[in-house]
């Protein structure tokens, strides 16, 4: 397939319903590494992970690191990377505002001899961290980011979600098909929250609608506590439907629009804050609420294999992002013949489908039809495409989600892209 760069109209898809072949093992941390690997290596691939275990992104954290260990134990199951079990090392990442943190944890997966650290979640946490890990040439893989500024952030920077240019037109077409013309947002001052904003107001003003709240100058500070002046100011503004683009903060923001008397059914949410909120809110409170997420929907089986790392998951965002960031990590290190840093970027590419090739939905199955001296393309579970010249997926699914009386979310429908 040949990797493109330019973005191109969304589609609305059906259900998806990808069967993942998977063993059930424990995670593959059996085997110690040996010392930190020299070029082209074959010693046994070390993955970090740098997730949110702890912070306002936390609840992001338990998918995502259960989507990690969950490849890991396909891989070994399969006989490991180049004979050697694949040995997985987790670190937090917390969030932007204990940067501190994610800086540590770098430093110690570094120390671990890791070749390929998985996250970070948070685009803030990245932009932080991301030179420490590629100027030590370590694969850095997210299975979250989504700020457009990371497209070609570096060459060992990838990414197996879709930029906001995916998720914010996505979002967008969302809006505007469901009748609103007059159309706000209430959007945290953090590069996550300006940059989907961002492409969200583009997409409504190119459809002839109007960005009435939420524009530059109109963020909020993310450590904000009383959101009456701030939910009153955007009503005052006369939208007809309205974005809460944040994290935990939702928790508040919600409560003072219901009390305000905006009708909920015309609220959306985004990948930042589509959650669980059955033990959080009242019964009923987030009724018609819809929200955006990244990736296509995780069927049932992949659900319960996630569930067999992890019984206590709640959430499946970034699972399958996570899952398949690490199922690419390892072919590429069977494709290069080598468990390196350098050894993995350059073959990261051709194993997505990049170069075309056979197409697998294993790692069992990459290896098979690598030694038969195949080109590959890995089937994501996300749905994601080949990576592209920037590194991000060339296409993607945006999930499309919507909340009943329970304050759970449920699938409804998908939108395809391509970029």
């Amino acid at each position: 397939m040949t990797r493109s760069t330019g973005l191109r109209a969304f589609a609305v898809a059906g259900a998806l319903a990808l069967a993942l072949t998977a063993c059930t093992s424990d995670s593959g941390t059996s085997e110690e590494p040996s010392e930190t690997s020299a070029a082209g290596s074959t010693d046994a691939l070390v993955i970090g992970t740098l997730l949110p275990q702890t912070g306002t992104l936390a609840f992001l954290g338990p998918p995502e690191i259960a989507g990690v260990n969950l490849a890991v134990e396909e891989i070994n199951e399969a006989g490991g990377v180049l004979g050697n079990d694949v040995v997985v090392e987790h670190a937090d990442s917390s969030d932007s505002d204990h940067a501190e943190v994610a800086t540590q944890s770098v430093t110690d997966l570094l120390g671990k001899g890791t070749q390929v650290i998985i996250g970070a979640a948070s685009s803030a946490v990245t932009r932080n961290v991301v030179d420490d890990v590629t100027n030590a040439e370590v694969v850095m893989i997210s299975p979250a980011n989504t700020a457009t500024d990371l497209s070609g952030r570096d060459p060992f920077y990838f990414r197996t979600a879709p930029s906001d240019l995916m998720q914010g037109a996505a979002l967008g077409n969302l809006v505007l098909g469901d009748g609103h013309t007059n159309v706000g947002a209430l959007v945290f001052n953090e590069d996550y929250g300006t940059s989907l904003r961002d492409v969200l107001k583009a997409t409504v003003e190119e459809a002839g609608g109007t960005f009435v709240y939420g524009n530059a100058g109109e963020e909020f500070d993310p450590t904000e506590q009383n959101y009456s002046t701030i939910v009153s100011n955007a009503l005052a503004a006369k939208p007809d439907a309205l974005a809460i683009i944040a994290f935990a903060q939702t928790q508040l923001i919600v409560p003072e629009l219901k009390a305000q008397g905006f009708d909920m059914s015309k609220v959306y949410f985004v990948d930042g804050n589509l959650s669980d909120y059955s033990a959080d809110l009242e019964p009923g409170t987030l009724t018609g609420v819809q929200g955006t997420l990244p990736g296509a929907f995780p069927d049932d089986e992949f659900q319960g294999r996630l569930k067999e790392i992890d019984p206590e998951l709640k959430d499946f965002s970034y699972a399958a992002e996570s899952y398949d960031a690490t199922i690419l990590a390892a072919l590429a290190a069977v494709k290069g013949g080598g468990t390196d840093g350098k050894t993995i970027q350059a073959n990261l590419a051709a194993v997505s489908g990049a170069n075309g090739g056979t197409e697998v939905a294993t790692f069992e199955e990459g290896v098979e039809a690598l030694e038969a001296g195949d080109e590959i393309t890995y089937k994501a579970v996300s749905g994601a495409g080949p990576f592209n010249d920037d590194n991000d997926p060339s296409s993607a699914f945006i999930g499309i989600y919507k909340y009943g009386e329970d304050n759970k979310y449920t699938w409804i429908k998908a939108e395809f892209g391509e970029l």
